[in-house]
């Protein structure tokens, strides 16, 4: 290879660049204004749309080389419009690394929309719990996490325009935005929210009863396989990030039941109302 020729991860991030300009340009000429807040729903939580005002509603497939979704909880809508006085863009329905994609991919509509002047994250997800004190329906505020995906968006050339190359994680959790969770639960009389750690796997097996107590052993609360992709793509870009984790089930690794993904998503949006709530009191409280 000559020493002016581009190595293949250079031209491959240049790829990928080009795909994320062109939908982002795509976005600027179909949206009435720049959103400010992004709100990513995950498994049974695509509700919050339902609560939007002057809403317009966008597929990921008409929008260019977004991914498509396969799991059928995940409805696959870009929904621009305000919640309150806020406005906000909702990803209804994510992708996952264990539909195939490389995280990178997993993390384009984040990417995209942090070229759309997107100040601030809320990313949600349905999720396993470790904690023994958790039960069905907690919602945990993210105050840290293990990335175990053997996957980062950020692998590869860097693109600097878009973030620095090595960003810092040593508070990838916006702290005010936790208090404000946490205060808003208070006032909304909503017991069963907590903060915890979440720990990303692969998927799409779920944890057998040994994973289940190394799990708990390394620190995590609660286990999925979603959100860090995002979360990081969204630290990367200089956005406040919020994550909320609906447990839907809690298992114990000395007397293991079987885990169904339906019942996962029944218990995620029985949830719903609560999280729903929380977000809306959350948004109506932020700071410009």
């Amino acid at each position: 290879m000559c020493a002016n020729t581009p190595s293949p991860a250079a031209i491959e991030m240049e790829e990928y660049r080009h795909r994320v300009e062109e939908a982002a340009d795509f976005l600027r000429r179909r949206l009435p204004g720049s959103p400010g807040i992004l709100i990513q729903l995950g498994t049974g939580l695509g509700g919050l749309a339902d609560w939007m005002e002057d809403a317009a509603s966008i597929a990921y497939s008409d929008i260019p080389h977004f991914p498509v979704t396969s799991v059928a909880s995940h409805e696959g809508n870009l929904v621009c419009g305000r919640l309150g006085s806020r406005s906000v863009a909702v990803l209804q329905g994510r992708f996952h690394c264990y539909e195939g994609y490389p995280a990178r991919e997993v993390a384009f509509p984040v990417r995209v929309l942090s070229l759309l002047g997107v100040h601030t994250a809320i990313i949600t997800n349905a999720s396993g719990g470790l904690n023994r004190r958790f039960t069905p329906g907690t919602i945990m505020v993210l105050r840290d996490h293990i990335n175990l995906l053997g996957d980062n968006p950020l692998r590869g050339p860097n693109v600097d325009e878009w973030g620095e190359r090595f960003p810092d994680l040593s508070r990838p959790y916006d702290e005010g935005l936790q208090e404000t969770a946490l205060a808003a639960a208070r006032d909304l009389r909503m017991d069963e929210v907590t903060c915890g750690t979440y720990v990303c796997i692969p998927g799409p097996s779920l944890e057998t009863p040994a994973e289940t107590r190394f799990l708990r052993m390394i620190g995590g609360d609660a286990v999925g396989m979603s959100s860090i992709p995002e979360i990081l793509v969204a630290i990367h870009g200089g956005l406040r990030v919020l994550g909320l984790s609906v447990v839907a089930n809690v298992n114990d690794p000395d007397a293991m039941q079987p885990i169904l993904l339906d019942e996962i998503v029944r218990a995620a949006r029985k949830a719903q109302p609560r999280l729903v709530g929380l977000i809306r009191e959350i948004i109506a409280r932020m700071d410009e």
